[in-house]
C-alpha cells in the first residue's frame, strides 16, 4: 500500500463509513486525490459488446451512486466506471447505520437500499460527461414501485443517449423482493421488456447501447441453468457475475458478521468466481461477462479471467487499499503478461473455467 493510500485509509477511517464515503466521493469532485493511471498498454486492450475497453478493469456500481465522479474514477486508472444503481425516483433507502466494515476480513456489508437521487439528477451529470468516456448506467427498481419492470424500461429510455452501456440490477439483496426478478418467468418478463425498449430507442438514435444482466451469487445450480437459458433466449449483450453474498461463512470478524445486507470484499472472491466459471460453461464462450467480487490486485482480476471473464470490477477492496489501486492492479497486468508471454490478456480467458466451475457453490 503506498503511502497515500495509507494516509488516506487512516483519515477515513476515523469516521463512520457512510461519512468517510462521502468524504472520498467529495476529494474525487475537487481533485484532491490525483489522477494515478497505469502507463497504457495494447495488450489490456479489448472490444467487448462492440465496445473498446483500454484495460480491463472497471469501478462497479455501488459507489458512485448519483453518477457524481465517473470520470474521476476513470482518471484513477480504471478502464470505465458504472453509476448507479439508479431508480426512477429518488430514496432514501434504509436506516442508517447501513455499511459496516469488517477490517479483519478486508470485507464490508451494506444494506443501503438504492439510496439515489433518482434518473433526472444523474442524468443532467452525464449529460456533462464527455462522450468518449466509458461510463455505464446501472438501473433498477424503486422500493416502492407498482411496476418494477417498467422502472427498468424507464432507465433504458432516460438514459439511452448518455450511457455507453446498461446494467440491469436484479440482485441487490437489500431491496425486498428484487431477487424474485431472477426467477425464470419473470427474467422473461423483464428481458423482454428492457430489450424492446433498447430496440426502440436504437432505432430513434441509430445507436445500440449494450445491456449486461447482473446477478446474485447466491444461486443453485438449478437457477443458474434457468438464468443462462433466459439469458441466451434474448438478445442480451452479457452478464455481471457476481453482486454482494448473503452467506457469511469463514469471516474472522464475528461481531459486524452478524449485520444484515450484502457481504462484499475479499471474501466474497471464492463464491463470486465459482458462479462465474459456471456461468461461462452454461452460456459458452461468445457471451461477454464481467467478473465482480474480491479483486483486490492483479493477481485475483487475473483469475476472473481465467475462469471466464472478458473484464474485472471492483469496489469493496479500494476500500482498504485506497485511490492508489486501479493503477496498481493495471500495472500488474501488464506485468503478468510479460511473465505469461502472452500479447493480450484476452489470452488467459477460460484456461482455468473447468478449475473453478468443477467446485460446489
Amino acid at each position: 500500500m503506498s503511502l497515500l493510500s495509507s494516509l488516506g485509509r487512516k483519515g477515513l477511517f476515523l469516521f463512520d463509513p457512510e461519512t468517510a464515503h462521502g468524504l472520498s466521493i467529495s476529494a474525487l469532485k475537487t481533485g484532491i486525490v490525483p489522477a494515478c493511471p497505469a502507463k497504457a498498454d495494447p495488450r489490456l486492450a479489448q472490444t467487448v459488446a462492440g465496445l473498446h475497453f483500454p484495460n480491463p478493469l472497471g469501478m462497479a456500481a455501488g459507489y458512485d451512486k448519483n453518477a457524481e465522479v465517473p470520470e474521476a474514477l476513470i482518471r484513477l486508472g480504471f478502464g470505465f466506471a458504472e453509476v448507479g444503481t439508479l431508480t426512477p425516483r429518488a430514496q432514501e433507502g434504509n436506516p442508517k447505520p447501513r455499511i459496516f466494515r469488517l477490517v479483519a476480513d478486508d470485507a464490508v456489508i451494506n444494506r443501503l437500499g438504492f439510496n439515489n437521487a433518482g434518473h433526472a439528477a444523474a442524468l443532467e451529470r452525464l449529460k456533462r460527461c464527455r462522450r468518449d468516456a466509458l461510463i455505464g448506467v446501472n438501473i433498477g427498481a424503486n422500493k416502492d414501485s407498482v411496476d418494477r419492470i417498467a422502472d427498468y424500461v424507464a432507465g433504458i429510455r432516460t438514459f439511452y443517449d448518455a450511457a455507453r452501456y446498461f446494467t440491469a440490477n436484479i440482485s441487490s439483496p437489500n431491496t425486498p423482493g428484487l431477487r424474485d426478478l431472477q426467477a425464470k418467468e419473470s427474467l422473461h418478463a423483464l428481458l423482454s421488456s428492457v430489450l424492446t425498449a433498447r430496440a426502440e430507442e436504437a432505432t430513434r438514435s441509430g445507436r445500440q447501447v449494450p445491456v449486461f444482466l447482473k446477478i446474485a451469487p447466491d444461486l443453485s445450480e438449478e437457477g443458474l441453468d434457468d438464468i443462462a437459458e433466459v439469458a441466451l433466449a434474448h438478445p442480451l449483450d452479457g452478464l455481471i457475475v457476481s453482486n454482494t453474498t448473503l452467506a457469511r461463512e469463514g469471516l474472522r470478524d464475528t461481531r459486524q458478521a452478524g449485520e444484515a445486507g450484502g457481504l462484499s470484499g475479499k471474501p466474497l472472491f471464492e463464491k463470486s468466481t465459482i458462479v462465474l466459471a459456471k456461468m461461462r460453461r452454461r452460456v459458452g464462450d461468445d457471451m461477454p461477462i464481467i467478473g465482480v467480487g474480491g479483486v483486490s490486485d492483479a493477481e485475483t482480476a487475473a483469475e476472473k479471467i481465467r475462469a471466464g471473464a472478458n473484464l474485472v470490477q471492483l469496489y469493496s477492496c479500494m476500500v482498504y487499499a485506497g485511490p492508489t489501486l486501479p493503477g496498481a492492479i493495471v500495472s500488474g497486468l501488464s506485468r503478468l503478461c510479460d511473465r505469461e508471454q502472452v500479447s493480450t490478456i484476452s489470452a488467459l480467458r477460460g484456461i482455468r473455467t473447468a478449475h473453478w466451475a468443477d467446485r460446489p457453490i
